[in-house]
Order: C-alpha cells, then sequence, then structure tokens
C-alpha cells in the first residue's frame, strides 16, 4: 500500500492481531466455554505489554551500558521517564486482574482441561523481564523446577533465550556499576569539613557524623540497627548472624553503591539529585508492582483451583506463594529508608562538595 494511503487496519496489522483468538472449547467436538475467549485475550494483552516493558527496559539498560554517562544530556531524564512508563503500565496490569475475576471458578473449569499442559509459567517475556530487572536463577524459588524443557516447562529455544538473557549484565549490575561511580565522597570535596563524631568503621567524615547521628537516634528496641548500619555500609559482619540473615540485609548491591543510593536520597532537595532520585524511586517501585502482581496472581489462582496442582504441572497457589516471597531484585534500595535520619539532622555538606555538584559528575 503506497503510504500517503496508510490505512489504520493494515498500519496496526488487526487483521492479525484480531484473527489471533481461537478457543480450544469452540472446536468440534468440544463444548464451547464463553469464558476463555476473555481468557485468551487478557493474556494476549499481557503479552503485549510485557513487550512494551522490555522494550523501555532496553533502552535504560542501553544509557546505563554507557562507561561515561553524562547527566547534561538528555539520557537520565528519559530514563526516568521510561521506567515511569514500566510503572504506569504494570500498574494497568494489575488492575487487569479484576476484569478476569469477573470469571468464575466454574467458568474457568469449562475449559480448564483443555489448557494442559501450558501455563503462564511459560511466558518468555515474563522470565526475560525478571532477568533484565536482575532476578538470578540461584535467588528464585524452585531454581531446578524453572529451568527445565518437559512437558509444561519452556521450549527449547525459549529456554536458550531466557538463559542468554540470564548471562548477559542485568539493570540491577548497572545500576550498581553506576552508583559506585559517585564521586561525592572523594577527599579533594571533604579537606574542610569537621566531624564531630569519634572515629567509626566508617572512617570517611561524614559517614562517621552520620552514623553518629543515626545511633543516638535509635530506641532502646533498635539499639541493634548500628550492627546492621556497619554491615550494609561497611561491610563490617555484625557477630552471630547467619549467611541468610546478611542476604537479607544486603544481596544485590555493593556497600560503595549503597552509600551512594542513601546519599541521593537524604539529599535528594539538591536539583541535582532529583533525576537519579526518582529513578532509584521507580526501580523500587517497579519491584512492589511486580508483587503486588504475583500476590494478585496467587490470590486468583487460589480463588480459581483452590490447592489443585497447575495446568503446567506446577504446585499452583503453592509454587506462585514462594515465588511471591523471594523473587524481589531492588529490596536493597527499598531497605535504605530503614537508615534514614530526619532532614534537620541532617550534616551540612563543605562548600567544596556543593559547587562541584553540577550536571557533570559521572
Amino acid at each position: 500500500m503506497n503510504p500517503t494511503n496508510r490505512y489504520y487496519s493494515s498500519y496496526l496489522q488487526l487483521e492479525k492481531v484480531l484473527d489471533a483468538q481461537h478457543p480450544v472449547s469452540f472446536e468440534p467436538g468440544n463444548e464451547p466455554a464463553h469464558d476463555e475467549m476473555l481468557f485468551i485475550i487478557i493474556h494476549q494483552a499481557y503479552e503485549l505489554w510485557f513487550r512494551q516493558i522490555l522494550f523501555e527496559l532496553d533502552y535504560a539498560m542501553k544509557v546505563f551500558s554507557q562507561e561515561h554517562i553524562n547527566d547534561n544530556s538528555e539520557d537520565l531524564n528519559l530514563v526516568r521517564h521510561r521506567l515511569s512508563r514500566v510503572i504506569q503500565i504494570m500498574q494497568l496490569l494489575n488492575q487487569q486482574v479484576h476484569i478476569l475475576d469477573t470469571m468464575t471458578p466454574l467458568d474457568f473449569l469449562e475449559f480448564r482441561n483443555l489448557l494442559t499442559p501450558s501455563s503462564g509459567f511459560q511466558s518468555k517475556q515474563f522470565r526475560l523481564i525478571e532477568a533484565r530487572l536482575g532476578l538470578q536463577l540461584d535467588k528464585r524459588h524452585q531454581q531446578d523446577y524453572y529451568k527445565r524443557t518437559n512437558e509444561g516447562g519452556f521450549t527449547k529455544q525459549d529456554y536458550e533465550t531466557i538463559s542468554e538473557t540470564e548471562n548477559d549484565q542485568s539493570l540491577v549490575q548497572l545500576i550498581n556499576r553506576w552508583l559506585e561511580r559517585m564521586p561525592f565522597f572523594k577527599e579533594e570535596y571533604w579537606r574542610q569539613y569537621t566531624t564531630g563524631a569519634p572515629s567509626s568503621p566508617a572512617g570517611h567524615p561524614f559517614w562517621n557524623d552520620y552514623r553518629h547521628i543515626y545511633q543516638s537516634g535509635l530506641t532502646e528496641r533498635e539499639k541493634n540497627k548500628i550492627h546492621d548500619f556497619d554491615y550494609v555500609f561497611f561491610e563490617q559482619p555484625p557477630a552471630g548472624y547467619t549467611p541468610e540473615q546478611l542476604e537479607q540485609l544486603r544481596s544485590n548491591f555493593s556497600p560503595a553503591a549503597l552509600r551512594a543510593a542513601l546519599f541521593i536520597m537524604l539529599y535528594r532537595d539538591f536539583p541535582v539529585f532529583q533525576t537519579s532520585y526518582q529513578i532509584l524511586d521507580a526501580l523500587i517501585e517497579i519491584d512492589h508492582l511486580m508483587s503486588n502482581w504475583r500476590h494478585k496472581h496467587l490470590v486468583m489462582v487460589r480463588r480459581m483451583i483452590g490447592m489443585r496442582v497447575g495446568t503446567g504441572n506446577t504446585s499452583g497457589s503453592g509454587y506462585l506463594e514462594g515465588a511471591l516471597n523471594k523473587h524481589y531484585v531492588y529490596r536493597d534500595l527499598s531497605g535504605l529508608s530503614t537508615y534514614l535520619i530526619e532532614r534537620k539532622k541532617l550534616p551540612k555538606l563543605p562548600a567544596e562538595l556543593i559547587s562541584s555538584l553540577g550536571f557533570s559528575l559521572r
């Protein structure tokens, strides 16, 4: 077709999209199940939005893959904007579950057995989203079960695509590297800074003061949090903590990255920190929305099939509950709220640092 005569349905290829719904229950020999059409359309809509999420994450990863990120360019602001779009999409996906809830368990039973052994577990795009964000295989619930190509698992091609993505750098690794390069704590900026706190595991004058202020604000019941502080930011393991407890405190980010992230959160009122802060906040929100999606899916599955085995031979709601509790990527960032202090108690930044806060830091 001549571009000057481009037609709406041709541009959107609606002949393909609207001819992609083929309820199995409507095939000869089966009893038509009205709600199977709803089931198909909702899951197709999920996959279309998953594709857009991957498109936005790919852009963010391209920016953070650069060796030098120029804050004076549009890059970081566009990342912030596109992560905000991911948030809006995920909010929509969470709302979409309510439409699926208009289907009753008896409605679902009319065609459920026709789906076997396919299941949402086999959504390649959702696995790619998790991998892009940084969910590692060794931190997945039932990791051995996840990596399979038998009945109810992935095709060999999808399995290889997911595995390749998991072996590539993830967004969480790129964000960690970006934060580690933050120059706020270089000695030259702090030569005129006078610390009023005693020496501590922190070493740096700012962190000596901050640690002292934080510890002074802890209640009697919270006093052991100072040991968590020393481990999270300075890798001083508290006595008696198990490896599992330490991983809950800090798993995907280095101490240097978390110090930079906390600093950005504390001084986000400086204009230069606003975009960086909003990017970190967006990642936390995406993590929460992914958790909300899993929770809504868990509630929906329990409503539809109770404790029965899933169509893909998963443990059904049992698997979803385990994933809900374990599949966090940016928990380290959301946990930084534990270590905040009141604005009025924040150490005053030295003039040398303030004068250097511009749009060419990294």
